[in-house]
């Protein structure tokens, strides 16, 4: 039997949408930031050389460059003042969650509530600006030969470097936003944004690819097919769900006595969600393409060091294959065992008196509950890195394909997705619940 709130949630319609006036002001802000967010994309760097670095792109767009610039949305063909995106912002976030796991300063502050957590954003931020100037840094100095000539290599590096770093930052206070007084995730937005703007471009070079030989249009039809039946699974194991028995003995309160309880604790297949794809990614692409760009300024010692980091980790090698399997299958049990405690989840239900029929409370229940969940996680990583290696193997096995309809790509926009139309949703619900509120006339009529 579905309980009141899905009953309710059930019961939405356009007409409770149209009701929900502080919902749709918040769904308007989240679609300003983003359309702030593209325009931004088109802005380029200043002291760029449009026809020097449309050179280097024609080079390097089938490499690292093309998938950072699906992430990018499209700012790195352009060479917009967001191409580093919120990577760096990313690559902080993961220092900063390993370091709270290993700290136990760190794990204390975020054991405080509100206060601590708020501190420890400021420590990913502080860290974010570090990590941003070092990669555009690195990036101009990559960018030296695309400058324009009357521009001084020193004053092209500051304003490089500032631009970008602050492009940056930019959009992780963009992304703060969105959270605040939006729906939904907002870095995982600015994400989701940049790669929905870049896949119909990515498809029409596909297709059209297809049309002068360059590919058979059986086999990019075979492709799209994949793409939706990809998009179906990934839909189906997001919504998937273990479901452990709570049960709640009888309880006396004052002079009643409440009737035992059954309830279920919901364990997502997928506990990290598009996580570890994005925090792989975000460790595997911006090193690569720092080396891309170091490579074409360096001497020839530096440029067969360079050029060997960049063949490795470029996309479809073996190398980057290994690796990203590696560093996804690591982040599904990392952020996992972030997201989800056994240990003060067992202690909360027998706070609370519950308890999984079979097991005793604490230590008993802790453990069935870590035995559940890697079982859980061991799944949910073995789906998660068969979805973002499908397109890296197809890439190795067609190089001459621009296959940018990437596995990781389509996780994240179907997850985002979700997540966005739950939250959406959830509001709604809300919504509903407060006119109920107001119409039952709790307070009694007025005489």
């Amino acid at each position: 039997m579905a309980s009141a709130s899905e009953q309710l949630a059930s019961n939405l319609n356009f007409n409770a949408f149209g009701k929900a006036k502080e919902l749709q002001q918040r769904i308007l802000f989240t679609l300003g930031i983003l359309i702030c967010y593209r325009l931004g994309t088109y802005l380029p760097i200043p002291g760029i050389d449009p026809e020097a670095f449309r050179q280097i792109w024609e080079n390097q767009q089938g490499g690292i460059l093309g998938n950072v610039n699906v992430f990018a949305g499209g700012a790195i063909e352009r060479m917009g003042i967001f191409a580093l995106n919120v990577m760096p912002y990313i690559s902080a976030s993961i220092i900063m969650q390993l370091m709270t796991s290993a700290s136990p300063s760190l794990e204390r502050l975020k054991k405080e509530g509100e206060t601590g957590r708020q501190q420890i954003n400021q420590y990913t931020r502080y860290l974010t600006v570090l990590f941003a100037l070092v990669q555009s840094f690195g990036i101009a100095q990559g960018l030296q030969e695309t400058r324009m000539d009357n521009m001084p290599a020193l004053y092209f590096t500051v304003s490089t470097v500032v631009t970008m770093t602050g492009g940056t930052l930019l959009l992780m206070w963009m992304g703060e936003q969105i959270t605040a007084r939006g729906v939904g995730n907002g870095i995982s937005l600015i994400i989701f944004a940049g790669i929905v703007a870049e896949l119909p471009k990515a498809i029409f070079n596909l297709v059209a690819n297809a049309g002068y030989g360059a590919n058979q249009l059986p086999f990019v039809g075979g492709i799209l097919l994949m793409a939706v039946v990809v998009i179906i699974f990934i839909v189906f194991i997001e919504r998937s769900q273990r479901r452990l028995l709570i049960q709640y003995p009888k309880r006396q309160q004052g002079n009643k006595m409440t009737q035992g309880q059954t309830s279920f604790l919901p364990l997502k297949l997928n506990t990290a969600g598009v996580i570890p794809p994005i925090f792989a990614s975000s460790l595997l692409l911006l090193p690569a393409t720092i080396a891309n760009f170091a490579a074409n300024n360096a001497d020839e010692g530096g440029v067969g060091i360079l050029g060997t980091v960049a063949a490795f980790l470029g996309p479809g090698q073996p190398g980057f294959i290994v690796l990203y399997a590696v560093l996804i299958i690591f982040f599904c049990f990392f952020y996992t065992s972030i997201v989800f405690n056994p240990e003060e989840t067992a202690d909360n239900l027998r706070k609370y008196g519950g308890f999984i029929p079979g097991y005793r409370p604490g230590k008993r229940t802790a453990e069935h509950l870590d035995y559940v969940l890697t079982r859980l996680t061991v799944i949910g990583a073995a789906y998660i890195t068969a979805v973002c290696l499908l397109p890296e193997i197809l890439r190795a096995e067609f190089p001459s394909i621009p296959f940018y309809l990437g596995g990781t790509s389509l996780l994240i926009v179907v997850s985002v997705t979700m997540d966005t139309v739950t939250q959406i949703q959830s509001h709604l619900v809300a919504h509903q619940y407060e006119g109920m509120i107001k119409k039952s006339r709790l307070g009694g009529k007025k005489r």
